[in-house]
């Protein structure tokens, strides 16, 4: 998937802004780019998980199909690589097919990587930024 610089930034700044506790939210995409960005709060308040709100989750997943999405989560790891963690496994498993887009910003320099996890194999999704 291509993710413009812009929806980048965005994702990145979604982060920042709730860091020290991760942020979730879903990123609507066609034809291998990525084209809007739902934020979903983070109803955990955790550093360690996610739990995206109900009611907001519906309402993005609904704003985005009804523009013709496909939907890719995200999340961030603020104290680790951007790389599914066990509990993303576990999670992962209530939406077979689903692309995972994880945000580091523990370093230096912000990274988003992408994730296909399907029946606890996880496999790196090919992204370019840009």
């Amino acid at each position: 998937m291509r993710i413009p610089r812009a929806l980048f930034d965005e994702l990145v700044a979604h982060a920042r802004e709730d860091a020290p506790n991760e942020c979730c939210g879903m990123v609507g995409h066609a034809d291998g780019a990525a084209r809007a960005l739902r934020r979903v709060e983070n109803s955990a308040h955790s550093p360690l998980k996610f739990q995206m709100d109900a009611k907001e989750q519906y309402d993005a997943l609904t704003a985005l199909e009804d523009e013709g999405l496909e939907v890719a989560m995200y999340h961030s790891h603020t104290r680790s690589a951007p790389a599914p963690s066990q509990t993303d496994v576990n999670f992962a498993k209530l939406w077979p097919g689903m692309l995972w887009l994880i945000v580091g910003v523990a370093g230096d320099e912000p990274e988003v990587r992408g994730w296909w996890i399907e029946d606890g194999q996880v496999r790196e999704a090919e992204l370019e930024i840009g």
